[in-house]
């Protein structure tokens, strides 16, 4: 029989306040039972996203999946790190889980000063859907250090991609990534982590767009070249998918998509599909010409009012 591996995560990071790091804050607090130290560069940030926290809390509780304590004793689970402090407020944590912008030079950063900055057993995860996490790991190597050395060895073994997915409260899945430098151990404890928060957890090797985007983002794409190619309309290419294969939206729809909490956008979906053709070379991943006009257009879907379709967002 299998060891089971504890995650034994006393105390959590979360770098990033924004819809995906107050997402993954909301589960560790309310599931995981973990306390929660949120950080974010933006003071004002932080109270939009705990004000968020605190309507969907409500919201549990109102709906009887939660009651008034579980709800109280999660909010109480989080604590804000003032932005003045910097990455040294999470010095302690037992994992940090980076949800910030996906840019790779932005990333590379904040892992170089993590590294430096946090406990030398500290799982160091990453939310990005679509950078590779071989090239984060290699920023966490300390200055001075080689990645053949013990001590680059050991720093880039502790980093791992945690794919939480859109809405975190509401989504069940996480794909865990290793790099080629991440070790079993932290492996085996990101997954436990995982479980612990209530998910359902798959794996993935390192490869530009793991299996979530590399399956999604060409489907999509794919469906912007049959508009773009006049195959079929905007609303029969979203109806067939949706009537003939069951999808809850199609896939035009689904490019747009700003919902409650769960940010996509044309925007995104170019920047993904960008990365998996530069990663990959293969010319099944080159952008729609169309999705580039739009994103040129600043047509990014729901989250400004115009995308395939038009949205009155007042």
């Amino acid at each position: 029989m299998a060891q089971v591996v504890t995650h034994g995560i006393k105390t959590l990071g979360v770098l990033g306040a924004g819809q995906m790091g107050l997402g993954i804050a909301y589960v560790a607090a309310l599931r995981a039972k973990v306390p929660v130290l949120l950080h974010d560069r933006s003071d004002a940030q932080v109270e939009n996203g705990l004000k968020l926290m605190d309507k969907l809390l409500a919201k549990d509780v109102a709906k009887g999946k939660i009651n008034e304590l579980d709800a109280k004793e999660a909010r109480d689970r989080v604590t804000v790190v003032e932005s003045a402090k910097g990455l040294d407020g999470l010095r302690d944590v037992g994992m940090v889980v980076e949800a910030v912008s996906e840019k790779l030079s932005l990333k590379e950063t904040i892992f170089k000063s993590l590294s430096a900055t946090l406990n030398p057993d500290a799982i160091l995860a990453t939310n990005t859907s679509s950078i590779s996490i071989t090239k984060i790991a290699a920023a966490a190597i300390p200055e001075g250090q080689t990645a053949a050395s013990e001590a680059g060895k050991r720093s880039a073994s502790r980093v791992v991609g945690l794919h939480f997915f859109n809405p975190v409260p509401v989504m069940k899945l996480v794909e865990i990534i290793s790099a080629l430098q991440t070790s079993e151990e932290t492996l085996d404890r990101a997954r436990s982590f995982a479980v612990a928060c209530g998910k359902e957890v798959t794996t993935s090797r390192d490869v530009p767009g793991f299996v979530s985007n590399a399956l999604l983002m060409p489907f999509i794409n794919e469906a912007i070249m049959w508009l773009e190619k006049g195959v079929a309309t905007r609303d029969d290419i979203d109806k067939t998918l949706r009537l003939g294969m069951n999808h809850p939206m199609g896939p035009l729809q689904l490019a747009d998509l700003q919902a409650f909490f769960c940010p996509i956008g044309l925007d995104t979906c170019l920047a993904i599909q960008q990365t998996l053709y530069q990663g990959t070379g293969d010319s099944k991943y080159r952008p729609s010409v169309l999705l580039e006009r739009m994103v040129d257009a600043q047509w990014y879907g729901k989250k400004n009012g115009k995308g395939f379709y038009e949205y009155n967002n007042q």
